[in-house]
């Protein structure tokens, strides 16, 4: 069996108010993460869905089945581009804190992604949009510092 894992990113503006969305399903067992930020983008925000997804288990090994309708999040990965830029130290690339982070828990499992087309007829899509949309709406918004790191030195 796998773990199936759903995603969404959301930013209002961006940047803007941010959050991002998540649905862990485990047979008959399913869990939701949400989080809102300060300041950040919506492709940080479909990045780090995946990220903390990955980083909430707590065994290595997992066959995993990521669906998202990032992509960003998507192309980079099944297309290989990461690995180019983890080669090239991420010079020039948008997000390498969070790529770095991606890449540490994503080597830890067996990991296939899927597209799912946003704002469509896919009930789980539209439940992790919901998350992350509320959270950023949230009153328990955080920083992302890796964002505003790189924000405020530019």
């Amino acid at each position: 069996m796998s773990l199936i894992i759903y995603t969404d990113g959301a930013s209002r503006g961006n940047p803007g108010r941010g959050g991002y969305g998540i649905i862990l399903q485990w047979g008959s067992v399913r869990k939701e993460i949400a989080q809102g930020f300060k300041l950040t983008t919506n492709n940080r925000m479909e990045l780090l869905a995946v990220i903390v997804a990955l980083e909430s288990l707590t065994r290595e090994g997992i066959e995993i089945m990521v669906y998202s309708d990032s992509k960003y999040v998507i192309d980079s990965v099944e297309k290989g581009w990461v690995f180019g830029w983890e080669k090239k130290g991420f010079t020039g690339k948008k997000n390498p804190d969070l790529w770095m982070r991606f890449l540490k828990s994503y080597r830890k499992h067996r990991v296939k992604f899927h597209w799912v087309k946003g704002h469509a007829n896919n009930p789980f899509n539209n439940r992790c949009d919901e998350l992350a949309t509320g959270a950023a709406d949230g009153q328990n918004l955080i920083t992302d510092v890796g964002y505003e790191q790189e924000f405020y030195a530019s």
